[in-house]
């Protein structure tokens, strides 16, 4: 049934209504789509396919970082204008922008096709032109690949794909400093298998069309290429042959070289005078920029042969200067300085310098900054000023390297692995990342400037892993760094035992997988599980171990395995660097249904299964569709289901990118594909199921995150708020129905309660709308740690990352767009645009509907037990589903946000907001207003508001504390609105006043009549507001004294003291008086005035109504 409004209610329509609930709002409006062309193709694929990501964009995936230890970066672009406007490259997290030397930073390229950069350069013409070369460019075990080269045109706002988009790691782009449009591009080509779109790459149409310049082979690339400063047209370029497998890495061989043009590429020299006669793997070039004829390499090379090279005769000899022997596949970077001929930086775990042209080198200084360096930027104008790129983020130095500045506000965190805790109020979440230790924090805090790095943690140092945390006691967490070591960390008193299980005298060596699996049995939290090639067992913590198996694996000779189309010797570049030994464990898990049936995978493609705790095992080695040796990267053992096992496989190391993920309903006898609709190219890396329907599973792959709710058949990605990124692991929190997501290059994400995906059916979709059950709310005394809101005092580089809103989230969804009459003719105009037919022009009348109309308005109404609606809220009318949050507080009694003089916001300020509800059963209402009619819309959800730990009181007091909260609430309202009603008397009397003086009627009695009202106005607004000329201790407003109570009382959860009682009885007392006189002011008074000033006909004045006849 409708309901038709009162004309009374809609006094307040519709800017009245909108600024009263706009601090309501503000979460919202920021969720609310603008007419764009996206936005009209995400409608017209909500409409023909409600099941499509465009649906479900509204469940919004929250960052909480960590910036605490940032991420590998690995490329800039820095304005050769201006240095504090410049571009940073994250391996496998983007590209960022700053134009405040990293006080603050924006990510610009999160909608593309990639998240791995190789490359950046800005058009030295026209920095608004960006280049984005994808795929890192370094060849380690962890790189993600790429999808060609991108450019902007608006400083990285927009962007295009420019083609190459098989080359997969792009390592280099050089600009023509004479024509915009010449571009080189250095590819690797791809690191996993033979082709692609692989060499040295020239457009000299700005990337409309590439010409490959610089070929060499199916399996060599181009790795670096470096410009003749004072002519473009030399150009120097190394060529890399290399191949990565799961089991081995050549990073070298015959076909790398350095080569040299004289013609912008037109023919290529192969240069060799002087340098290695073997085979050559990676090589870094830097020109001087001082003297063009010094070149300067690093080489690496087979048989201890590499090292600095340098050539002063533009590249004709060569002179080895130093046997320095950088690991080139992860580093191979050289630089040279902009004002020293002799002064070079080598890129290695430490920067390595040298001031005499490579003879001696020595560390550059890194006390107080993060090793593992790829990338090094030198101010040509200021030589002292670096900006350095390594696995810890961005540094800054203005010294040359004595000390440092942390970018600590760089979220680029790659994380492995990902674990939650069950602590109260709020969880932890746990993880290991790459390089950056294994961390921990928290799932949200109480601060209303929400978590920051200092709430972050370490557990465990090196390249961090798995961390699970006891379910018992969330004080004790197991982490592990690289290999397998693996800790038992306490977290009250920061003490790490090591636990990881180590050889017995005259045992063979284990084999360790880089990300060694281990597991807390779901049936003993002290009971833990470790796989190498062998499993073992532990029933005290780690403490002690016993092995449970044999070889878990193939145990093939990776030697015997040929790479590249032959078998490479013991001498062969850089063999099996970086490599974990092969033949490990690679995946681990126990029925938590049937205790002793477990689970074991491999990296060369087996699944070991045990049904009684080992004692005996079957092994399986084929799967439907998946390809012989495929890496076995997840097993998961269902929880509702002991027959049950989900296995997922990636096989990108064999250049293979497609998703492999299997269902067993026998315990791995027989095996089904879900993989469904999954994208092609994403190798599936994480999977998780839900703990009450077994048929809503999330997996995260290379490029995003998905669900399914038929276990399978159909997936959708969930893309709200997540860039494009890997996500290497999930955890649900189970208490609080979270699903965690651990990303590679962006930190941690969490959907906060996706309850709404567990209930989902298709066929609810087709309903007008619908609301999702509605999660508990926890109330609690949220904190100001830094002194106030936000940053509060420090400073915009200051990071924080954001809390789940304050109290209730409502999800609902639409069907269809609540739109305008003016929206839906601009629609029919568009489609009888693309139909070729008439345009039909609106009438006068149907203009001014179009005029007149109020935009229809979602409106979320919460009622307490008693069926009283304690506030409405509104929402987004765009179809899709949505969330709009309550902050379990009345209506506030004020409007407007108090701002310091300057005109910016009052950090010391609260927002406007109503006093708390009693803690108890609400519901939520959900309805549509158009053309004036509220109508429902879906059937209303129950849901309680709680309160925990320090907060809980006696229901006397609870009681006792919300009557005087609702006292003070009405007091406050009541003040404030004297406040403005008095400001407004006051102007509206210094008006009349100049009105008068310009009449030409005698007035001087009605301007003294004006000045005695002022005066007595006056009296009022000291009364109420203080009296400013009364010194240094005036006595205490009326106001100062109701804001006072009422400011303390905001998130109060103890009864009101004696004091504050005391208080508000005197303003209360204080205030009667002063309303009463202000009343008669204003109804009778004022009104008296503005009579005789219409009576002389003074000029008209705002407030009064001008009378008027013909004669």
């Amino acid at each position: 049934m409708s309901e038709r409004i009162d004309p009374m209610r809609l006094l307040l329509k519709p800017s009245l209504l909108f600024l009263i609930s706009i601090v309501a709002l503000l979460p919202v409006l920021a969720q609310q789509e603008s007419p764009t062309e996206r936005g009209q193709e995400n409608e017209a694929r909500r409409s023909s396919d409600p099941m499509s990501p465009a649906t479900f964009a509204g469940l919004h995936l929250r960052s909480i970082g960590p910036a605490l230890t940032s991420g590998r970066v690995v490329a800039f672009a820095v304005d050769p204008n201006d240095r504090s406007r410049y571009f940073v490259g994250a391996a496998s997290g983007g590209v960022w922008k700053t134009t405040n030397a990293g006080t603050t930073w924006t990510p610009v390229f999160d909608n593309e096709g990639s998240y791995s950069i190789g490359a950046l350069a800005l058009d030295p013409r026209n920095p608004s032109i960006v280049w984005v070369g994808t795929g890192e460019n370094n060849s380690q075990r962890s790189v993600s690949y790429g999808d060609g080269i991108y450019r902007s045109e608006d400083g990285g706002r927009s962007w295009k794909n420019m083609g190459l988009k098989r080359s997969e790691h792009i390592a280099r782009i050089l600009i023509d400093p004479r024509h915009t449009d010449t571009v080189y591009v250095a590819s690797q080509g791809p690191l996993w298998g033979p082709g692609g779109d692989r060499g040295l790459f020239k457009t000299t149409d700005g990337g409309k069309t590439w010409k490959n310049i610089l070929s060499i082979s199916e399996n060599t690339g181009v790795t670096d290429v470096a410009m003749d400063p004072q002519n473009p047209d030399v150009l120097y370029a190394a060529s890399y042959q290399r191949r990565r497998h799961v089991w081995t890495l050549i990073n070298g061989g015959p076909e790398s070289a350095i080569y040299k043009s004289t013609d912008a590429g037109a023919s290529w020299t192969k240069l060799r005078a002087g340098l290695p006669n073997v085979d050559l793997g990676r090589i870094g070039l830097a020109i001087s920029p001082v003297d063009p004829n010094v070149i300067y390499a690093t080489i690496e090379a087979a048989n201890r042969q590499g090292g600095i090279f340098r050539s002063t005769d533009r590249g004709a000899t060569w002179e080895r200067r130093n046997p320095f022997d950088s690991t080139a596949m992860y580093y191979g970077k050289i630089f040279a300085d902009p004002k020293n001929v002799d002064r070079i930086y080598v890129m290695n775990v430490r920067i390595m310098v040298s001031d005499d042209g490579g003879s001696r080198l020595r560390p550059l200084g890194e006390r107080s900054k993060h090793v593992d360096n790829h990338v090094m930027w030198i101010d040509p104008n200021d030589t002292d000023y670096y900006l350095v790129g390594c696995d810890g983020g961005v540094y800054e130095s203005f010294d040359r390297g004595e000390t440092w500045h942390f970018k600590a506000n760089l979220p680029v965190t790659q994380f492995y692995d990902v674990g939650v805790d069950n602590a109260t109020p709020f969880y932890n979440v746990y993880g290991g990342t790459q390089d950056n230790f294994s961390l921990g924090g928290p799932s949200r805090t109480r601060s209303v400037s929400g978590i920051t790095n200092a709430d972050w943690f370490v557990t465990n140092g090196g390249d961090g892993f798995r961390s699970l945390i006891d379910p018992e006691d969330p004080n004790t967490i197991y982490a592990e760094s690289q290999y397998g070591g693996l800790i038992r960390f306490d977290k009250r008193t920061g003490e790490r035992v090591q636990i990881r299980p180590l050889l017995g005298k005259g045992e063979e060596a284990l084999r360790h997988n880089w990300d060694t699996p281990f597991i807390i049995s779901p049936h003993s939290h002290t009971r833990l599980y470790y796989a190498a090639n062998k499993l073992f067992r532990s029933d005290n913590r780690g403490d002690d171990w016993k092995v449970i198996s044999g070889e878990l694996s193939r145990n093939l000779d990776r030697d015997a395995l040929p790479v590249m189309g032959k078998i490479w010797g013991p001498d062969a570049v850089a063999k099996h660097a970086s490599t974990a030994p092969y033949g490990n464990a690679s995946a681990l898990a126990e029925s938590p249904k049937k205790e002793g049936l477990i689970y074991v995978g491999t990296d060369d493609g087996l699944i070991q299964v045990t049904e009684n705790g080992g004692a005996s095992w079957r092994k399986i080695d084929k799967f439907p569709d998946v390809p012989e040796l495929a890496y076995v990267s997840r097993i998961l053992a269902s929880q509702h289901n002991a027959n049950t096992v989900y296995a997922a496989f990636d096989n990108h190391q064999n250049s293979d990118f497609a998703p492999y993920l299997l269902r067993s309903t026998d315990t791995g006898k027989t095996w089904a594909s879900i993989k469904g609709n999954l994208p092609a190219n994403g190798p599936v890396l994480a999977i998780a199921e839900d703990h009450v329907n077994p048929d809503l599973l999330f997996v995260g792959t290379e490029f995003g995150l998905f669900f399914t709710i038929d276990c399978g058949e159909r997936w959708i990605q969930l893309k709200g708020g997540l860039p494009t990124i890997a996500v290497r692991d999930l955890a649900i929190q189970k208490r609080e129905n979270d699903l965690v997501v651990a990303t590679f290059g962006r930190g941690i994400y969490i959907l906060d309660d996706y309850t709404p995906l567990r209930v989902l059916k298709p066929e609810m979709l087709a309903q007008e709308a619908v609301v999702f059950p509605v999660k508990d709310a926890l109330m609690y005394v949220q904190s100001q740690p830094l002194g106030g809101r936000g940053k509060a005092f420090q400073g915009e580089s200051f990071f924080t990352a954001s809390n789940p809103p304050y109290g209730a989230t409502f999800t609902y969804y639409l069907k269809e767009s609540l739109k305008t009459k003016r929206q839906k003719r601009l629609e029919a105009e568009r489609e009888a645009a693309r139909r070729g037919a008439p345009i039909r022009y609106p009438s006068r009348e149907e203009l001014r509907e179009e005029q007149e109309e109020e935009p229809p308005a979602v409106i979320l109404a919460v009622s307490d037990a008693s069926g009283r609606v304690v506030r409405r809220l509104n929402g987004p009318v765009s179809a899709g589903i949505h969330r709009v949050s309550w902050d379990l507080r009345y209506p506030p009694s004020t409007l407007a946000l108090p701002r310091s003089p300057d005109g910016e916001e009052n950090p010391f300020a609260e927002p406007p907001s109503g006093h708390l509800v009693m803690p108890g059963k609400f519901t939520v209402s959900l309805a549509k207003m158009v053309n004036d009619v509220l109508t429902p819309l879906a059937a209303q959800q129950a849901f309680s508001v709680v309160i925990e730990g320090e907060e809980k009181m006696a229901a006397a007091d609870r009681a006792a504390l919300a009557e005087f909260q609702q006292k003070i609430a009405r007091l406050q309202r009541a003040v404030t609105g004297a406040i403005e009603s008095a400001n407004a008397l006051r102007a509206r009397l210094e008006l009349i006043k100049r009105a008068l003086h310009t009449a030409a009627a005698d007035t001087a009695r009605l301007i003294d009549e004006t000045t005695a009202l002022e005066k007595r106005t006056d009296e009022i607004l000291r009364a109420l507001r203080g009296d400013r000329a009364a010194g240094d201790t005036p006595p205490p407003s009326i106001s100062a004294r109701v804001n006072g109570i009422a400011n303390r009382h905001r998130m109060a959860a103890l009864r009101p003291t004696q004091t504050q009682i005391e208080q508000y009885n005197i303003a209360a007392e204080e205030f009667k008086p002063v309303l009463g006189k202000l009343r008669t002011l204003v109804e009778t008074d004022l009104v008296k005035l503005e009579k005789a000033a219409e009576a002389i006909g003074a000029p008209w004045t705002p407030g009064r109504v001008p009378e008027w006849n013909d004669r």
